[in-house]
């Protein structure tokens, strides 16, 4: 296994000494990932050896991987809520981990994770080796700043008084991140402002007050880019007039931003000028080039279901890069990509040795082994897994998850020295996926017999269905398809009554895409489309024709062939939409 990993080079450009430690560590924890890695599962075994989790499976103290994995189990949250749950209410003892919790990281809809500030500490770490990677791809970025659109999301507090946050809420309002302010054109208060118009909007403006400055512009996920690129296509006039006047829009009633902001502004009528000029144009293709010229890169996740949007970035940045820099999670940080600025569909991301202990098991549904009560799962160490092959990561940090099921699948792509670099697949149970909604095939089933109710007063009911994730339209939405028996052709569901399905449908399914609809608007009305009697038949036939077992066969819930796609919609009778947005609260 060698490095490709070039430290110096007449095609890299020169780093500081601070980058060339960064990068060296890098080459240190990744060549001797093996030893990091019993290292760390030593080190997170002996510092909880006195907890309750740990003694509940008669570990006695023991720091060896073989012990380790005899006696602990393979966990999913729910194994592990009522202890979360304890902590949450109050319960100050050694639970799940020695040492003090200072909040929990809420994930979804309703799992939380429990942090630290030390794995506040080495998650900034990890994002200090990703700045040197970067500075080494691509030359001069501290000549400049970059226009990223962060967002704060709602904080509550545990009946016990923890903080539960998102994970980027804590990054975001950490000491670390202050220290590096002076990289982004938008001040602290615009990150923070739980308001979500008057965040965007804050951005917005200073990203455009200093467009010669703008080196990079940057959002979590790919999605959150484009939802930028709409909202100038909605408000450059409101801010080309802010521009040109030196005052501040009314409906921003922060009174930090605006006092923020009354520092920052003045009239630039000029600058005006050229806003309207590019903006006012119905072709806004290459316009993040056009109004932000020195632009080297676009930074934002578009792996995954992120990768959707791709082709739209394109459009709107006339094809920069896109850098998908790393994979991390309310759980775990997981790895950086070290070949940044590679085509996106080649992105993978390198596992850091030093974050958490990882086993993975592999992802092979066509076997028997993987489903069997009687056979072990087929789990390997980091150092170990095979190129091409797919696993689920099975982690054991240091704020007290131990073997825990991540859900996420991925396939090795290679390795950097011993330790190996991975592409997102997807995640494991999740049939449905817009934004950075999750929907399986349980909450699909539950939203469709929400939605059934409905019908029974036409004495009609839905004899089969199955989903597909619609991509093309922007933004993307949930497709059902259903074929239904009316017993009476004279009393048959009408349009209203299926438009109120889609939206029943919507409001079963889980707090994450009821505010990827409602907040970010990131996820378009759910559409219902009615397919002729018999069309489910036809889809058992054509797989029947492909060598898919009678016996076996089941309908699949989620569709994406090209083929299956056109025999449905070729049986189509009528579609219908969400007339509304579903519920959502913070």
């Amino acid at each position: 296994m060698t490095s490709d990993f070039a430290l110096s080079s007449p095609l890299v450009p020169r780093v500081s000494e601070k980058d060339a430690k960064a990068l060296q560590y890098i080459e240190e924890i990744t060549r001797n990932a093996a030893t990091f890695q019993e290292t760390v599962l030593a080190e997170i075994l002996s510092r909880n050896a006195n907890s309750e989790y740990l003694q509940r499976y008669k570990l006695g103290g023991a720091t060896d991987r073989e012990t380790f994995k005899l006696k602990l189990p393979l966990i999913t949250y729910e194994d592990i809520k009522p202890d979360i749950q304890r902590m949450a209410d109050g319960d100050r003892s050694a639970v799940l981990l020695a040492s003090p919790i200072s909040e929990f990281l809420k994930s979804g809809e309703q799992k939380l994770f429990p942090s630290t500030q030390e794995e506040l500490d080495r998650r900034h770490f990890q994002i200090s080796l990703l700045r040197a990677v970067m500075n080494r791809c691509v030359p001069d970025l501290d000549k400049g700043k970059g226009l990223y659109f962060l967002f704060v999301r709602p904080e509550t507090r545990t009946p016990g008084g923890l903080l539960v946050r998102p994970a980027s809420n804590s990054m975001y309002k950490s000491d670390h991140f202050k220290t590096r302010l002076h990289d982004y054109t938008s001040p602290i208060e615009a990150i923070l402002c739980a308001d979500s118009f008057q965040s965007m909007y804050t951005h917005m403006l200073c990203g455009l007050l200093e467009r010669e400055q703008v080196l990079r512009l940057g959002a979590l996920f790919a999605s959150g880019l484009l939802r930028a690129m709409r909202f100038l296509q909605i408000h450059w006039q409101a801010l080309a007039n802010d521009i040109e006047t030196g005052t501040l829009n009314q409906k921003i009633t922060d009174p930090s931003i605006r006092d923020c902001m009354a520092r920052i502004l003045k009239p630039r009528p000029e600058l005006a000028e050229l806003i309207r000029m590019e903006c006012s144009e119905e072709n806004w293709e290459g316009i993040i080039a056009r109004i932000w010229p020195n632009t080297k890169y676009l930074d934002a996740i578009a792996t995954g279901s992120m990768a959707q949007y791709i082709h739209l970035l394109d459009y709107y940045s006339g094809s920069l890069p896109i850098a998908s820099m790393l994979y991390s999670s309310s759980e775990c940080f997981f790895g950086l990509n070290l070949n940044p600025m590679c085509k996106t569909s080649e992105a993978s991301y390198t596992i850091m040795p030093n974050m958490a202990y990882f086993e993975f098991l592999l992802h092979d549904p066509g076997s028997p082994a993987s489903t069997s009560d009687f056979q072990p799962p087929k789990l390997v160490d980091l150092v170990d897994v095979e190129v091409g092959k797919e696993y689920e990561p099975i982690i054991t940090n240091y704020t007290g998850l131990y073997r825990y099921k991540v859900g996420d699948i991925l396939r090795v792509a290679g390795f950097h020295n011993a330790s190996p670099h991975f592409h997102f697949v997807r995640r494991k149970d999740a049939l449905l996926s817009i934004d950075y909604d999750k929907t399986d095939e349980a909450d699909l089933q539950k939203a469709v017999e929400n939605a059934s109710r409905l019908l029974r007063e036409f004495d009609t009911r839905i004899l089969e269905y199955t989903s597909y994730a619609e991509k093309k339209t922007n933004p993307g939405h949930h497709v059902i398809y259903w074929e239904i028996l009316v017993k009476d052709p004279a009393n048959s569901p009408t349009d209203d009554v299926l438009k109120q399905c889609c939206l029943a449908m919507e409001e079963s399914l889980d707090s994450a895409y009821r505010e990827a609809r409602v907040v970010d608007k990131t996820i378009g009305p759910l559409e219902i489309r009615l397919v002729k009697t018999g069309t489910f038949e036809e889809l058992m036939d054509y797989a029947i024709s492909r060598g898919a077992s009678i016996n076996q066969y089941k309908v699949a819930r989620c569709v994406s062939s090209t083929s299956i796609l056109k025999l449905l919609d070729s049986r189509v009778i009528s579609k219908h939409f969400s007339p509304s947005l579903p519920h959502w609260t913070t």
